[in-house]
Parts: structure tokens; sequence; C-alpha cells
């Protein structure tokens, strides 16, 4: 069994992988050493991978690299992709891996993955698995908090449940849809985008917001998730096969 771990700026997502299917998965927010080795002792776990936004832990993978093969993501982990972009070391791992998941679900077509998260990001993949880059935007919620922020008396709203009208009928409404309604603009945009750049090009929206933005996008997307998980368990078992 191959355990991938996904840490992410707000929660911290573990997946569970049993011949390339994911059989469970735990997301926690806040965890300790002894948290973690609590879920790896209770599973007949084999090999893992880490994938963090954050920086590393050296702790965890002491204790990791001692008894499983484990495998830290970073910019020089072999890949079954072509990494393309032209700064490797800056690039976000969680983006890399997506990408990854993205080639796993469309073998031989090009894709556009959206990780709506903290921020939303716009990453591109070829038919022949190169991987060309992408884009990065603000994500809804930092929407809200720098028009929060850097006004002086803008409140901080909510993202809003309804945006049909798209015209704000007062300082809130114009806030929730401006940002809201915005975001949802800009993707549906990207998306026409790339559409027009790659023909046949495949649209795979993940991220802690993907389910806010799927039940108001107009174009066809696919909502995956577990995306980052799918990309990770990949990354892995390619190194494992190559040991």
């Amino acid at each position: 069994m191959n355990l991938t771990i996904d840490i992410g700026n707000t929660r911290t997502k573990f997946g569970f992988f049993q011949k390339g299917e994911l059989k469970e998965k735990i997301v926690v927010k806040k965890w300790t050493l002894n948290d973690l080795k609590e879920i790896v002792n209770n599973q007949n776990i084999e090999n893992i991978i880490c994938s963090t936004v954050k920086t590393e832990n050296k702790r965890m993978e002491n204790y990791l690299s001692k008894h499983w093969y484990f495998l830290n993501l970073d910019a020089d982990t072999p890949l079954p992709i072509q990494n393309l972009y032209g700064t490797p070391k800056t690039l976000g791992k969680d983006r890399l891996a997506a990408v990854v998941g993205a080639y796993v679900l469309f073998p031989g077509e090009p894709s556009l993955v959206i990780d709506a998260g903290t921020c939303t990001t716009y990453d591109v993949i070829d038919a022949d698995g190169n991987y060309l880059g992408g884009n990065i935007t603000p994500g809804l919620n930092m929407r809200f908090r720098a028009m929060q922020h850097f006004t002086a008396k803008l409140p901080l709203v909510e993202k809003p449940e309804d945006v049909k009208d798209g015209i704000g009928k007062n300082t809130t409404d114009a806030l929730q849809v401006g940002g809201g309604l915005g975001n949802i603009l800009e993707m549906e945009a990207w998306i026409q985008f790339f559409s027009d750049k790659y023909e046949g090009i495949n649209t795979t929206l993940t991220g802690g917001d993907a389910e806010y933005f799927a039940k108001r996008l107009k174009t066809k997307i696919f909502a995956h998730s577990n995306l980052v998980l799918v990309g990770l368990n990949k990354i892995l078992d390619y190194n494992v096969e190559l040991l």
C-alpha cells in the first residue's frame, strides 16, 4: 500500500492507495508527529510520498524514512512526465502533482488543471506529457480579504451563494458579486482561452473551492477533489519502479 501526504496551506490530506486505487482519505487541519505515527502504524504501508507547500518537516521525514521507502517530492524527483517549467525549484509541488494526476486520468490528451485553493492556479500539460507551465491568480477568499485589508471602510464578506443577477445592490453585494462572479468569469475565460489554444483539451477542477465553482461554471469541466493525491501516487509508483 502507498501513502500519499499532501500538506497544503490550510489542510493536510493523507491518501491510501492500493494498486493505483484510492482506498481511504484522511483530511486534517492540524496534526503532530504522534498523530502521523498513529495513522501510518495502523495501515499496511510499504511506500510513502510527501508534498508540502510549507517548510519541510525534518522530524517527520527522519521518522518515515527510517521505517518505509520515503520520497519527499522536490524539483529533482524523477517524474513520469516532462517538466518544462523554467524555474522548477520555485514550482509549487501541489501544482506539479496535480498535472501528473490529470495525465493519469487523461493519458495522451492535453489537460488544463484549475486548482481553486488559497490561490487559483491554471496549469497545462500537453498530449505528449509535457508540463508547459501555468498561471496564478488570487483565490476566492484571498480576493475578499484583500479588498477588506487594503481599504479603510470595506467589510470582509463571505463567498456568495447566488450571483445570478450580476449587479450588487449594496456594498456587501457589490463585494460578493465582484469577487465571486468575477472569479467565475475569470475561470470561464481561461478555459476558453486554453480550449482555443489546444484542441480537445480537458479541464479538471480541484482544490478546496472546487465544489463551489463546479456548481456555477457554465463550461464543461471535470471536478476531482483528489487530483493531487492521484498524481502523488503516480510519482511514487514511478520512483519505486526505478529502484
